[in-house]
């Protein structure tokens, strides 16, 4: 009788060792994407993301389906933009709207088309257009003039789309991240563009903050109305600094502890920076 063949063991230990690799690859993949375990035992706190606001006046605050933002209406841009933007708002396939138009919740003087026209500044999203491919409306909402700003070209192409594209890497990361951007008027030392006299920023600014394994994380993005460095750390600051540089209370839904915490340092290894 023919002796039966010995197993290799060392085949087996083999096949075990490549299904271990797919199943911790697939997990790593899963968390990336969805951001599961980031934001593990973080208490949701609804619309978290608009900062302290001032109305009346000159400001004008108006709630949409994709973001909210407050208006000035003597400025003729927003004085910030705040949204939400999760993980699976990223994957939305609605075009990119074609149109900017003038905001019909605005009843008085705004920015139109024209102010724009042979100005020498890009018209510059806040709450960008591909940050809405989830929603129809919320894509043509963000072709308000309200929600634009006068942007020099190297920065709305370069710096500034460079950080949009990782926020949606976050977004992926994290599972949510929350965003508030807008414009830097300090010196006004560009003045104004078109017949309406639309203010043109000195810079602009951004704040993030996401859920961190059991924790919030925040950072901030400070820009002059030019072209940007080439990697974002070159224009990462604490939140603490852009409230500083803005005068805006971000966050102030957090616990005071929390807040102070998020606000004064930066986590760059959540952050990969």
């Amino acid at each position: 009788m023919m002796a039966r063949k010995k197993r290799s063991s060392g085949g087996s230990l083999a096949r075990y060792k490549i299904l271990i690799y797919i199943i911790l690859a697939l997990f790593g993949y899963f968390v990336y994407r969805c951001g599961g375990s980031a934001q593990a035992d973080v208490a949701k706190i609804d619309k978290l993301e608009i900062p302290a606001a001032v109305q009346g006046g000159s400001h004008r605050l108006i709630a949409r389906e994709g973001y909210t933002l407050l208006y000035n209406t003597e400025r003729l841009i927003p004085d910030w933009v705040a949204y939400e933007l999760t993980a699976l708002e990223t994957e939305g396939d609605e075009p990119r709207g074609e149109h900017f138009k003038k905001d019909p919740e605005i009843l008085g003087l705004q920015a139109e088309n024209d102010d724009y026209r042979n100005s020498g500044w890009d018209k510059g999203h806040m709450a960008p257009a591909a940050d809405m491919k989830w929603s129809e409306s919320a894509m043509d909402d963000c072709f308000y003039l309200t929600n634009i700003c006068p942007q020099d070209h190297k920065l709305n192409t370069g710096t500034w789309k460079k950080l949009e594209e990782q926020c949606r890497e976050y977004a992926r990361y994290f599972g949510n991240l929350y965003i508030v951007c807008g414009p830097i008027v300090e010196n006004n030392r560009y003045g104004t563009i078109g017949d309406n006299g639309v203010m043109v920023p000195d810079g602009f600014f951004k704040v993030l903050l996401a859920p961190y394994y059991g924790k919030y994380v925040g950072v901030g993005f400070l820009f002059e109305n030019k072209k940007g460095g080439k990697k974002l750390v070159e224009h990462a600051v604490t939140v603490d600094e852009v409230e500083r540089v803005t005068g805006l209370d971000f966050f102030p839904s957090l616990p005071d502890d929390v807040e102070k915490a998020v606000e004064s340092a930066i986590d760059k290894s959540a952050w990969k920076l």
